[in-house]
């Protein structure tokens, strides 16, 4: 097991890492905007640094670069730009509300949230949790609004020992993985840790020790680089692994699919305590109004699928 030092001191670079501009942070200063299943092979055995983050979030999106300067800066997380989702949406918000708009940051929720706290950007699109709860208890954020969702994947090693592959849902894939007693990583991310509970919750079972491995990973991107050391099963984000932000060693996607197992993504406007002016307020909502009115939620709809599955979901109903 790492030392908890040395382990904490790396997740700091890491952050500062974010914080400099590792993944695409700030990239209007930069002149770079933005930019139940079996199983599937994962791209991306080296992962993606700054600049291929940057090349794939870029692609598609030189519009919001040139957009005017009183565009309403929006600051959205990493995957959404890296799986050009947010362009098309962005093109689509602007065409039919008239409020132009400039991707001001894309990168995890570690390197968006304080652009927004700071007031660089007057919208924030990112997973709900405590972090959009946070900014709305504090008066810089007015209570985060869900507009879609996306899906959450179960991986683990190709040949598969708990059978899961063949499982209905994630609660009978976790039933599986317990009665093999097959090895799953605990992985520390918040929102994947809640989706992890709810499944044993639904499977009926409790995880034993070997269903509760520690991630001994030294950044939450590396994930599953610590799962394939450990030969085990791990819950993780669709979006990242299919687009090689996940740094991989020949684990694949054994179930996927499964509503119970899908995050919320919030927009988050400008609270009292936020130094946004009156036109970025009014910009702000037009643009999450938007989001969650059937014609935004349309667009999100007819967004690309991969492997017959959506990237991003629409709103249930």
């Amino acid at each position: 097991m790492k030392n908890p030092d040395s382990e904490s001191r790396s997740r700091r670079r890491w952050l500062a890492g974010i914080g400099g501009g590792a993944l695409g942070l700030m990239l209007g200063d930069a002149g770079a905007a933005g930019g139940a299943g079996t199983g599937n092979a994962i791209p991306g055995a080296t992962g993606m640094g700054g600049a291929s983050a940057r090349k794939v979030a870029g692609a598609g999106m030189s519009a919001l670069a040139n957009a005017p300067a009183n565009a309403l800066p929006v600051a959205v997380v990493g995957g959404l730009a890296m799986a050009g989702l947010w362009s098309p949406l962005a093109k689509a918000a602007t065409a039919e509300t008239g409020v132009a708009m400039r991707l001001v940051a894309t990168a995890p929720k570690e390197g968006v949230v304080p652009v927004f706290r700071a007031g660089s950007a007057g919208l924030l699109l990112i997973h709900g949790g405590d972090e959009a709860f946070a900014l709305a208890a504090q008066g810089l954020a007015l209570p985060p609004r869900p507009w879609a969702m996306n899906e959450h994947v179960i991986v683990g090693p190709p040949d598969d020992p708990a059978g899961i592959a063949g499982a209905a849902n994630g609660a009978e894939a976790l039933a599986r993985i317990r009665a093999a007693d097959a090895p799953m990583l605990l992985f520390r991310d918040p929102g994947g840790f809640a989706i992890v509970q709810a499944l044993w919750r639904a499977s009926g079972q409790r995880p034993g020790p070997r269903q509760q491995l520690y991630d001994d990973s030294e950044q939450p991107q590396q994930v599953l680089l610590s799962a394939a050391r450990q030969g085990a099963y791990v819950l993780v984000g669709r979006i990242p692994v299919l687009f090689g932000r996940m740094p991989n060693a020949g684990l694949k996607i054994l179930l996927q699919g499964d509503p119970t197992m899908r995050r919320v993504y919030v927009a988050a406007e400008p609270g009292p305590a936020h130094p946004a002016d009156a036109a970025t307020r009014v910009a702000a909502r037009a643009i999450a109004d938007w989001l969650l009115a059937p014609a935004g939620q349309a667009r999100i709809a007819a967004l690309p699928a991969r492997d017959g599955l959506p990237l991003l979901y629409p709103l249930p109903g």
